[in-house]
């Protein structure tokens, strides 16, 4: 069966944000490379747990692709700490409103759309159950 366009969409919105976090765990690498690293296991360390979490992104992306359930439960819960996280830095001086945006606004579209999703197949699943009872 065809995955929907809505479940492409949520899908691609992981995926875009398990890449971006790719991206950045390159620049922590070739920052690393380029000796401005303070501490060298910190470094290291931090590029692990961001490939980690790149990995994992990715790993729900492909779960909502799927269909599976675990992947829109743990994609919104991805999607709200970005936005938790967006959203703390409002308090920053100087206001980092790149930072912010890129946090906040996927975030937003991604948590819409696995809300709408979650919603879809809730709908669905009691519609198959509803006709097994018959």
């Amino acid at each position: 069966m065809r995955p929907s366009r809505l479940t492409i969409s949520a899908a691609s919105v992981l995926a875009v944000e398990a890449a971006a976090l790719l991206v950045i765990a390159l620049i922590e690498v070739f920052g690393l490379s380029a000796g401005d690293a303070a501490s060298l296991p910190t470094a290291l360390g931090l590029i692990g747990l961001t490939a980690i979490g790149a990995v994992g992104l990715g790993a729900l992306a492909f779960a909502t692709f799927r269909g599976r359930s675990f992947g829109r439960s743990g994609g919104m819960v991805v999607q709200i700490l970005a936005i938790l996280v967006g959203l703390s830095a409002l308090g920053v001086q100087p206001f980092p409103a790149a930072f912010v945006l890129s946090l906040v606004i996927p975030g937003a579209i991604g948590a819409v759309l696995l809300f709408l999703l979650a919603r879809r197949e809730g709908a669905e699943a009691r519609r198959r159950a509803d006709a097994g009872q018959d």
